[in-house]
């Protein structure tokens, strides 16, 4: 992408979503200090001159500091955002099932023919497979269909401005005008997600920093028009967080009649012994470790995981998320549906009835954080250990059944 001169693009700035992916959407904290009746256009002004002298020490200068910010106004619309987070209270069926339509799949699958050859470089040059470079362009942007309208600097000055995650924003914010000082993206096309995430994978400024690469070596790093710039980003990412080579980043598997589900992490070579088979049929892996997931519980499909899922979770640290990715881009590639049946038919807890979880368990010393009825990794292992306490079945599901002998606890 032709990047114009500094001039230029201050003459020709304009107004400016997803997240966390990035369609980024992370474990939030609660929102803090202003609320949406609080904002007035003055008080929004202060906060932003207010910026100006941590903008300056960055280098970025006056120039483009107030180009970037003119016209920007607070947008309430975006704080309602932040307490919407699907992958934290649907169900992870649904949001599985919901994000592997046949429309995004059938797209992805011609982006992955069209663009072979940069994901073959792709895979050569970081280590990472295309379906995982796949799962994340597809969840993040349907392929680069959508990639965000929201101008970035009024997205972030917005959270920042209400002090939401802290200091996350306002750190995000001064290096969105670092990026424009640099002259990667002209003010115009600085466009993302309600979070602030950019490009066709949705990467936040501070990632774009790190992490973004030339994929096809024409001088610029253009995760917004140029898809070699923004696989490689994202696969120099992922390597970058830990991904391992070779390793997958886990299969649906098939438990043996009478398993001892106090069984979490082993070596394969173990899994096997125990019984465990990979449900395509393909033979287990023959090295490394995998921890057992069971995210519909032991009556639902059964996962074994290794480190690699955990790398994709730093994109987002949502469990749903993650197998989204992971099972999207196995499917683009050609591999099959989830075999296991989720119980779809049993009740499903209510928020109140997830805070209530989430307060009980921490009331035994199971559970630190907050009760947000926010059902994440943190929440499945205080379930587990509270069940094998108790004697119950350690699966770390969190159903009425658990709340019942929550509530029966002492």
């Amino acid at each position: 992408m032709h990047q114009p001169s500094r001039p230029a693009r201050r003459f020709f700035g304009g107004a400016l979503f997803l997240g966390l992916c990035l369609s980024l959407s992370l474990a939030w904290a609660p929102l803090a200090p202003a609320r949406a009746q609080d904002i007035s256009q003055a008080s929004f002004q202060r906060f932003v001159q207010s910026l100006w002298p941590a903008a300056k020490a960055r280098g970025v200068s006056r120039a483009t500091f107030d180009e970037a910010f003119r016209g920007v106004e607070p947008d309430p619309k975006i704080i309602a955002l932040t307490k919407k987070q699907s992958e934290f209270v649907r169900p992870i069926w649904e949001y599985i099932e919901g994000s592997i339509s046949a429309q995004r799949l059938e797209r992805g699958r011609d982006m992955a023919a069209q663009w072979s050859k940069t994901l073959d470089a792709v895979e050569r040059t970081y280590g990472v497979p295309r379906s995982v470079v796949l799962g994340v362009w597809g969840m993040e942007t349907n392929f680069g269909s959508f990639t965000g309208s929201i101008y970035v600097v009024r997205a972030l000055a917005t959270l920042a401005y209400t002090g939401y995650r802290g200091d996350f924003f306002k750190d995000e914010l001064l290096i969105a005008l670092q990026i424009l000082e640099e002259d990667h993206i002209d003010r115009a096309k600085m466009l993302g997600s309600w979070a602030g995430a950019m490009g066709q994978t949705q990467f936040m400024p501070s990632s774009f920093m790190k992490y973004a690469v030339d994929g096809n070596r024409d001088g610029v790093r253009d995760i917004w028009g140029s898809v070699p710039d923004a696989l490689a980003s994202t696969a120099n990412y992922l390597r970058q967080q830990g991904w391992q080579p070779g390793l997958p980043w886990g299969f649906e598997v098939t438990l043996p009649k009478g398993f001892d589900f106090r069984n979490l992490r082993q070596s394969f070579a173990s899994w096997s012994g125990l019984g465990v088979r990979r449900a395509d049929g393909k033979a287990m892996q023959r090295s490394g470790e995998a921890t057992l997931f069971l995210p519909g519980g032991a009556k639902g499909p059964a996962f074994l995981l290794t480190q690699n899922f955990d790398v994709i979770k730093t994109y987002n640290s949502s469990d749903a998320y993650a197998m989204g990715v992971a099972h999207l881009g196995d499917r683009v590639m050609g591999g099959p549906s989830i075999r296991g049946a989720w119980p779809k038919d049993e009740p499903m807890l209510d928020k109140d009835q997830r805070q209530e979880l989430q307060k009980r368990l921490a009331n035994l010393g199971l559970y630190e954080g907050e009760a947000d009825g926010r059902l994440g990794s943190k929440t499945r292992e205080a379930v587990r250990n509270f069940q094998l306490k108790r004697g119950l079945t350690p699966d770390g599901y969190a159903d009425l059944a658990t709340l019942r002998e929550l509530r029966a606890a002492r």
